[in-house]
């Protein structure tokens, strides 16, 4: 078996970059990248580690989560094949005080790596004549219900609270999900979670107190849930449809805009 030589390229500001040159098992690998980064770290002071791995090589990428490495990114296309293609390089770091023991240190490390699903949370409003409150916005021609994309560890209702309150100036109590809906990948989007949450009754006059985010929404509508057919996509008017027909006690749970229970 050829010997493992692993070797470490410091740059400025505590920074090492590793590499090596022969391909071993998964546990060799391993065990090696574990006695190194402790001992660059540790004792070579360096704060901060960096691997890249190409995407086929699942074995290599393995070794380097076990090891506490996270994953960072992923650079497109760069890593030569025999064949005279290109494959990615998965980016992965670990710091010197990052946790890689234990519990917190596994979850860590492998939330960085496992896949992340978006989430978005919209809000249903109601004019007392059945019409709902679509925002026309400058970023695209459909339109929308008010809302947006979820934060990071944000809970979605209060997303759709802060969401309405960035978009229409007010702030909107949310007390009740009318129904979830995963989206299939559209339009270079991965796929996603939407939520969309009551938001009660609005009026001509509440509609007149509301200051628009100027950069986002150029104006907000009042149609029938038929009519707004025509000014959204038709997975957004499938689900709109079945969120304005829930009885108060019914909440539905719909994969691209269809309902499964």
């Amino acid at each position: 078996m050829a010997e493992l030589d692993i070797s470490i390229t410091v740059s400025d500001g505590g920074i090492g970059v590793l590499s090596w040159d022969v391909e071993v098992g998964q546990e060799v690998l391993h065990r090696a990248l574990v006695a190194v980064s402790e001992e660059a770290l540790l004792d070579q002071r360096l704060r901060r580690l960096e691997v890249a791995v190409p995407a086929p090589d699942r074995a290599s990428r393995g070794a380097v989560l076990r090891a506490g490495f996270r994953q960072e990114g992923i650079r497109r296309q760069v890593h030569p094949l025999p064949d005279g293609n290109f494959t990615d390089l998965v980016l992965y770091a670990r710091l010197a005080g990052d946790e890689v023991q234990g519990p917190h240190g596994f979850s860590g490390v492998m939330n960085s790596a496992l896949p992340r699903t978006r989430a978005i949370a919209h809000v249903l409003m109601r004019h007392p004549d059945g019409r709902v409150l679509l925002c026309d916005t400058v970023f695209k021609r459909d339109w929308e219900l008010p809302g947006g994309i979820v934060e990071p560890g944000e809970p979605p209702r209060h997303a759709a609270v802060r969401e309405v309150r960035e978009e229409l100036g007010i702030d909107l109590e949310i007390t009740r999900l009318l129904l979830v809906d995963w989206m299939p990948p559209y339009l270079g989007w991965d796929d996603a979670l939407e939520f969309i949450f009551d938001g009660g009754t609005v009026t001509e006059s509440d509609i007149a107190a509301f200051s628009l985010q100027p950069s986002e929404i150029a104006a907000v509508h009042l149609v029938s849930v038929a009519g707004a057919a025509a000014h959204l996509t038709p997975l957004s008017h499938r689900r709109l449809a079945i969120a304005a027909s829930l009885g108060p006690d019914e909440v539905a749970y719909l994969e691209d805009g269809t309902p499964q229970v």
